[in-house]
C-alpha cells in the first residue's frame, strides 16, 4: 500500500504514470518533462533527495512534486473514487429532505 493518494501524470513524451511513493517521484522525476531548469521542478528533485536522505519529510517532498507537475500542466484530473461518489449522493439526497 503506498503512502500517498496516487497521481496520475502525462509526460511531454505522452506517456502517463502512477505516482504514490518517493520512490515513483524519482522515477518520475527522469521522465519528460517541459521544463528541468523550472524552479518548482528543481525544488522537488531537491526536496525529493532530502527526503531519501531522511532529511525531509516525505510528506514535503511529494507536495513538492504535486505542485511542480501541477505547474507544468502534467497532472491528469483524477475520477472520484466510488466511495467518495456514494458519499455524494448520500449527501445530495439527505439535503433535499425536510428535518
Amino acid at each position: 500500500m503506498s503512502r500517498f493518494l496516487p497521481l496520475t501524470i502525462r509526460f511531454v513524451n505522452g506517456g502517463t504514470m502512477v505516482v504514490a511513493s518517493i520512490a515513483d517521484v524519482k522515477k518520475a522525476l527522469g521522465g519528460t518533462w517541459k521544463n528541468k531548469d523550472a524552479p518548482a521542478y528543481l525544488k522537488a528533485v531537491q526536496l525529493v533527495n532530502d527526503a531519501a536522505n531522511g532529511i525531509c519529510r516525505p510528506a514535503i517532498a511529494f507536495a513538492a512534486f504535486k505542485k511542480a507537475a501541477a505547474e507544468q500542466g502534467m497532472l491528469k484530473p483524477a475520477d472520484p473514487s466510488a466511495a467518495l461518489t456514494m458519499l455524494d449522493e448520500l449527501w445530495s439526497n439527505n439535503k433535499t429532505r425536510p428535518r
